[in-house]
């Protein structure tokens, strides 16, 4: 690892046993049922990433970008650390706050105040930590009254804010982010970029996976395209967007016209 690396993935595979639902999740399941099918054919496990390398640098916001189901949030899973290798390895350094699906971490028929202190315990904070910023976290997550109510009666958009605002609030030196700032409102999305521009200004390291290239291509310095989970670009935003919209215009891989 370079020196100033804080993750780094050398030659990570990954594959699922057929059945393994479970340990993949429903999401992960659902985007890659047409593997998942292809391989019980084939009587053969399922390779989410194939001989995956890379290092993120400290301070950098590194954007993941890729068709669904190209291993983009398996490749969260695994610096997560809620998933392991098949083969190869993964090496982090300091506190990381995973962002990685709606809910996660939430306990439904508590209240958002409730929520917060448990979401706040299982990112690592203790009870004091989070008692002093509960002001601030609940100031920014625009609730309202609703910070008082269970969260079963939250819309998904009112779930991302809370988890979203309860990670900025813990000052991780690694923040992981999978799609969930497309459920919020425009007003809530400003928040978070310039959240998310400030936590670059202090040095922190950020993984943003989202289909969102006109937001990747703002809040990034690096970018990496994934394919079918191989890593197949990895460079300035500009170079790596333009890259995988012309595999989208061309999935064949045909020039146009031909």
């Amino acid at each position: 690892m370079s020196e100033d690396a804080i993750i780094r993935l050398k030659n990570v595979t990954k594959h699922y046993r057929l059945g393994s639902i479970a340990t993949v999740g429903v999401k992960g399941f659902l985007l890659h049922l047409p593997q998942y099918i292809k391989a019980h054919r084939r009587q053969e496990p399922f390779r989410a990433l194939t001989d995956v390398s890379l290092d993120v640098r400290r301070g950098d916001c590194l954007g993941i970008i890729g068709r669904n189901g190209s291993g983009k949030s398996t490749t969260l899973g695994l610096i997560a650390g809620v998933l392991r290798p098949s083969s190869g390895e993964v090496e982090t350094h300091g506190r990381i706050c995973p962002l990685l699906e709606l809910g996660a971490g939430f306990h439904f028929e508590l209240t958002g105040i409730e929520n917060i202190f448990l979401n706040g315990i299982l990112l690592g904070m203790g009870r004091e930590e989070i008692e002093e910023r509960l002001d601030d976290i609940v100031a920014f997550s625009g609730l309202g009254d609703f910070i008082h109510r269970p969260v079963r009666v939250y819309s998904s958009g009112m779930v991302g804010r809370l988890g979203f605002s309860v990670a900025v609030h813990i000052q991780p030196d690694i923040l992981l982010i999978d799609e969930v700032l497309a459920v919020g409102d425009q007003e809530f999305q400003r928040k978070c970029f310039a959240k998310m521009a400030e936590f670059l200004a202090q040095g922190i390291t950020m993984i943003f996976v989202s289909h969102n290239l006109t937001a990747v291509g703002k809040i990034c310095n690096r970018v990496a395209l994934l394919e079918a989970g191989r890593l197949v670009e990895l460079g300035e935003p500009e170079h790596v967007i333009q890259v995988y919209q012309q595999h989208l215009a061309n999935p064949d891989g045909r020039e146009p016209g031909t």
